[in-house]
């Protein structure tokens, strides 16, 4: 199969507008070419692109910034000379001036098929600024390692922030080029937009989502490898709660959690009789761990691993979103009093409690702090946005 980027570099015609024009590119460590040339040398090495920009998203256009609000500048490409832009320093969103040093976009992002994995939002971002200036998008475009599956409540009106570019599930089951035909159609945007499309991409092929003859580059410090892709949709809101997300070790966002002060066996038994199905299509090792940074440092944490791989592995079955707050409400139900829940200005929302902003608003906290709500009242009301979504984006699907 081929990506995105793969055909723009290997077939002729595609990049036949491109000539005469001053391209950008938006990229990170991920993007790579089939044959691990990341994407500004392959794009700055062909004769029929004149590269005139860069732009790095979250974490750095290198992948070095470690984790969360950690901002980039702007910098100098030392070997390109051109300029390589940073939209999560200063700004989010790409200014005029930015936009004035090109005229055609190239986003070439891998994405993980979550709303809170920004950089979802980064292309809606560039899509905005672009709206009405003549100057055009083009997403090179490239699997979603998670699949078609669409999981958890949607965003409600309101609660848009840098994780939540819009009214759509935790879970969003596209690629970043369906994506942007959405945000086009969503928000009435004015712009010239183009998918390259990916060459024999099956999601529901094997790997269910990610080709198994690519190899796998960290797209963010904390994203190494597929199986952390695939439970992330759940596994991220820790990031709104006290209890360790993994950072720290070598396989952060592939835990339900991790506490010093939680007996992981405890809580997976409570889970289990809450509502065993929501355990279903990956295998949960209770395991302990040590962070050196981050959440409980130096403490040894009982935790739940997630094995969303392998033998273990249930594409249809595996519901991450449900899993997570499965793990809450266990926690909630032994411990009444736990303070689980962390406040802090999560991705500079501020004035609401992170796991609010990472969910798109309260319901999910609320479900998991009202002792009365029981598993089938979430799941019915998460049933309701996934069936929407669904219908929502059908005819927007590339690939079937």
């Amino acid at each position: 199969m081929k990506f995105g980027i793969d055909r723009l570099l290997s077939e002729p015609q595609l990049r036949a507008s491109l000539i005469g024009t001053r391209v950008a590119l938006v990229a990170h460590p991920a993007s790579v070419t089939a044959d691990l040339t990341h994407a500004l040398d392959a794009v700055a090495a062909c004769p029929d692109i004149r590269l005139t920009a860069a732009f790095g998203p979250q974490h750095g256009l290198k992948g070095d910034k470690q984790d969360n609000m950690v901002e980039s500048g702007d910098a100098i490409d030392p070997v390109l000379g051109i300029p390589v832009f940073s939209l999560y320093g200063e700004v989010r969103r790409p200014t005029p001036a930015m936009i004035d040093t090109a005229d055609v976009f190239l986003f070439d992002l891998q994405d993980l098929g979550c709303r809170i994995y920004t950089f979802v939002t980064t292309l809606l971002y560039l899509l905005e600024a672009c709206a009405g200036t003549g100057k055009s998008v083009w997403v090179l475009d490239r699997p979603n390692p998670a699949g078609r599956p669409v999981e958890g409540l949607t965003l409600l009106a309101g609660q848009e922030s840098f994780v939540g570019a819009g009214p759509m599930p935790m879970r969003h089951g596209l690629t970043l080029g369906e994506m942007g035909h959405w945000f086009i159609r969503h928000f009435g945007l004015d712009v010239d937009y183009r998918v390259v499309a990916m060459e024999g991409w099956a999601p529901e092929g094997p790997g269910f989502g990610w080709p198994q003859d690519r190899i796998w580059v960290n797209p963010s410090p904390n994203a190494a490898n597929v199986n952390m892709a695939r439970a992330y949709a759940g596994t991220v809101m820790l990031e709104g709660s006290t209890l360790s997300e993994g950072r720290g070790t070598t396989r952060p966002l592939e835990v339900l959690f991790g506490a010093p002060d939680l007996d992981a066996g405890a809580v997976l038994a409570e889970m289990a009789r809450l509502a065993p199905a929501w355990l279903e299509g990956a295998a949960i090792r209770p395991c302990w761990f040590e962070p050196t940074f981050h959440k409980h440092a130096g403490q040894l944490c009982s935790a739940l691993m997630i094995h969303a791989e392998g033998e273990f592995y249930d594409h249809a079955r595996f519901r991450p979103w449900r899993m997570q707050a499965l793990a809450f409400k266990a926690i909630r139900r032994l411990h009444p009093d736990y303070a689980l829940w962390r406040d802090f200005p999560y991705e500079y929302a501020f004035g609401r409690l992170a796991i609010d902003v990472i969910n798109g608003g309260p319901g999910l906290r609320e479900w998991v702090d009202d002792a009365g709500a029981e598993p089938g009242d979430l799941d019915a009301a998460a049933r309701a946005d996934e069936a929407a979504w669904g219908e929502t984006v059908a005819d927007l699907l590339i690939y079937r």
